[in-house]
């Protein structure tokens, strides 16, 4: 559902982008929106705060069989996978539905994806052409044609990343850009380190890799062979991949080339022609995340057999295919899934052919979607929040005892110039020239693949399009883009337990406005306060002040690295780090711009809570939830996000206000001095 060539500097709200809404948040008759029973107080808020504000719900709520965590966004997903079913089964319902016509096109993709009987009868012929064009190469170039044509026919995008963004330094002009890739697992520490549960995970996946060459014909030798062969080439290719912490810095992973420049220092690789086989012909200059990267692939293209390549060429062919061809194919993703994160039993096929059509065609989707589940008063309460969260956040600004009149000239500025996105696009994307048949769903998933190539390489030469989104609507979650300089909330993240019309500032403040607040603090994090108020990549702190934010940040990250998940396993510090100071500020906006609400200046209790611990409480039950081991294990390593009981208490133990509301004092576990309180925005 995420293609490679879709990379935006994008810092997202959620831990993943799941979608919907679930009755079950509060009882709306009722105006119970922060229900004592799911709470645990025979725990002090002060020792553990997110078991005092959910222990209850979490004891009762495990991961079901089918899911790898569950909480508030998953119960929001569940519901909201269903009204997207719903939205698709009436659509193909719809006899009358014209040719060309939305309803009738979403339909097709659907119905074709849930047409299992017709999947099973054609195996793996789909693909079984591709397979054969690999074989027929007996060359170097032949390899590197095929990269290309594989990556522009959307089948493919293997050895390294290639996508159409904004130059950082220049953002009213779109550029192409390499970015390492190449591999398959996670991470790269998944091919470089052999503890924990990497050896096992390591197995599981070459395992994989001779099943699905096994269902392509080849010996069941042959196929281990293979997949030594596949793993030793991924294993190279991580070694050159910079760490995800590396990948954060917008400088380091900004390398500009001329072309005939690039192509000197990875000898074997002539960049002009690459392109010219990607469709890009009038490109002089490329920006390259890393170069020692493609220095290596360079070496690795002069070194590896061509036996060798066309073993992987048929890899990279047979996993993007996999999970769009029978069942055999299907299961055997799932039976290596289940080693990687835990899940317990596969996800019903309406829910993921759901997914995969929001994931696919969603700007179709969406225009169905927001008909029947987005209320034209949710988009102006949003708007008036998002008002109100800029307003709080200029005044902590001008309060700030650490940043000079300068700098905050210029963090005004950049404020102001934020450019808010609700709830869906003003102008649909209606993939005009996207063919779609009810009866080749493999056929369907790859024209998306070409569809959505061409149309990102289009940008070249262009206005950039500022009125693109990086999400779908039914989409609960909600991003900041560096170089746009946005903050982009879809429909979906727009209820509860986020937002409710009927729920008291409280809630909404604790909710929504944190996740506003956040965004907006994306801008002024460790790596989007590297932009101006334009979204260009350019210093705008004075020295000094620059020096003080990055003290500050460094506190932050010690405070997280502290944190245990696992018994030994701790938060990464520096990878969460943005995400984090998201939180921190977003609350702390959240928090300032209820203060200004009538609920925020008064001291009426509501179900027995003072208005701010409803604040906090509202925050804390938007992270409650369970986790499989496996998967939690996996996210330390790759998510951006720290793990939600850390998100619950990272940022409100920095804040005076939450130990005023629930009283906690000196002795506390979670108890920090004054002086000890992280503070930046």
């Amino acid at each position: 559902m995420k293609y490679n060539y879709k990379k935006l500097l994008l810092s997202v709200f959620a831990v993943v982008a799941l979608s919907g809404y679930y009755s079950g948040f509060a009882q709306t008759k009722a105006k119970i929106f922060i229900d004592p029973a799911n709470m645990d107080k025979s725990v002090k808020p002060g020792d553990d705060f997110y078991t005092y504000a959910g222990g209850t719900w979490i004891k009762n709520n495990p991961v079901p069989a089918k899911e790898t965590r569950w909480g508030s966004f998953n119960q929001l997903r569940d519901f909201n996978v269903n009204a997207v079913k719903n939205v698709l089964e009436t659509a193909v319902a719809d006899k009358k539905a014209a040719a060309g016509s939305v309803t009738k096109r979403v339909a097709d993709f659907y119905s074709a994806g849930m047409d299992s009987v017709t999947i099973e009868k054609r195996g793996y012929t789909p693909i079984s052409a591709m397979l054969k064009e690999v074989d027929a190469i007996n060359s170097k170039p032949g390899v590197q044609k095929m990269m290309a044509r594989l990556r522009v026919s959307g089948a493919a995008s293997p050895l390294y990343g290639f996508f159409v963004g904004q130059d950082r330094k220049n953002v009213e002009v779109m550029i192409p850009q390499l970015s390492q890739g190449g591999t398959t697992l996670p991470d790269r520490d998944y091919y470089l380190k052999n503890d924990g549960r990497n050896p096992q995970i390591q197995e599981a996946y070459k395992k994989y890799i001779s099943k699905l060459f096994t269902l392509t014909g080849s010996s069941a030798v042959d196929a281990e062979q293979k997949a030594l062969t596949i793993f030793s080439l991924e294993k190279q290719l991580a070694t050159a991949q910079m760490s995800r912490v590396e990948m954060r810095d917008p400088y380091k992973t900004y390398n500009k080339f001329q072309l005939e420049e690039l192509s000197k220092t990875t000898s074997g690789i002539n960049w002009r022609e690459v392109l010219a086989d990607l469709k890009i012909k009038k490109e002089d200059t490329i920006l390259v995340n890393n170069p020692a990267f493609f220095k290596e692939v360079a070496g690795m293209i002069n070194t590896v057999s061509v036996k060798d390549w066309k073993t992987y060429l048929k890899w990279n062919i047979l996993k993007s295919a996999a999970p769009y061809l029978s069942s055999s194919f299907v299961d055997a993703g799932f039976v290596f899934n289940q080693v990687v994160s835990g899940q317990r039993t596969q996800t019903p096929r309406w829910e993921r052919i759901s997914l995969l059509t929001d994931g696919s065609v969603g700007e179709l989707l969406g225009q169905l979607y927001v008909k029947e589940y987005f209320k034209p008063e949710a988009k102006a309460r949003m708007t008036e929040l998002v008002s109100n969260l800029r307003k709080a956040f200029a005044v902590r600004i001008n309060k700030l005892d650490w940043m000079s009149p300068a700098t905050k000239v210029k963090a005004l500025a950049k404020l102001t110039a934020f450019r808010p996105k609700i709830g869906y696009p003003d102008k649909w994307r209606n993939y005009d020239g996207l063919t779609i048949n009810r009866n080749t769903y493999f056929e369907n998933i790859k024209n998306v693949g070409e569809w959505n190539y061409n149309n990102m390489i289009e940008q070249l030469g262009k206005p950039v399009d500022r009125e693109r989104w990086g999400m779908t609507p039914p989409t609960v979650n909600a991003y900041y883009n560096a170089t746009l300089n946005e903050i982009v909330f879809p429909a979906g993240i727009l209820q509860l337990p986020f937002f409710d019309a009927k729920a008291d500032d409280a809630l909404n403040y604790g909710g929504i406005g944190a996740v506003i607040g956040h965004e907006m603090s994306h801008g002024f994090d460790d790596n989007g306060s590297k932009y101006d108020a334009d979204g260009t990549l350019r210093n705008w702190w004075t020295e000094e002040d620059r020096t003080k934010f990055d003290a500050k940040t460094k506190t932050l990250s010690k405070q997280y690295d502290d944190y245990t998940v696992l018994d030994t396993i701790h938060v990464n510090g520096k990878l969460t780090l943005g995400e984090n100071i998201g939180d921190l500020g977003g609350l702390n906006v959240a928090y300032e711009a209820f203060k200004m609400t009538p609920q925020g200046k008064s001291s009426a209790t509501i179900d027995g809570f003072t208005p701010d611990q409803r604040f906090f409480l509202a925050w804390a039950q938007v992270w409650r939830g369970n986790i499989l081991p496996q998967t939690e294990a996996q996210l330390i390593i790759t998510d951006t996000h720290s793990p939600n009981q850390f998100r619950t208490i990272g940022a409100p133990v920095n804040m005076d206000a939450w130990y005023n509301a629930f009283s906690v004092k000196e002795g506390d576990k979670l108890y920090k001095k004054p002086e000890d309180r992280i503070r930046i925005w």
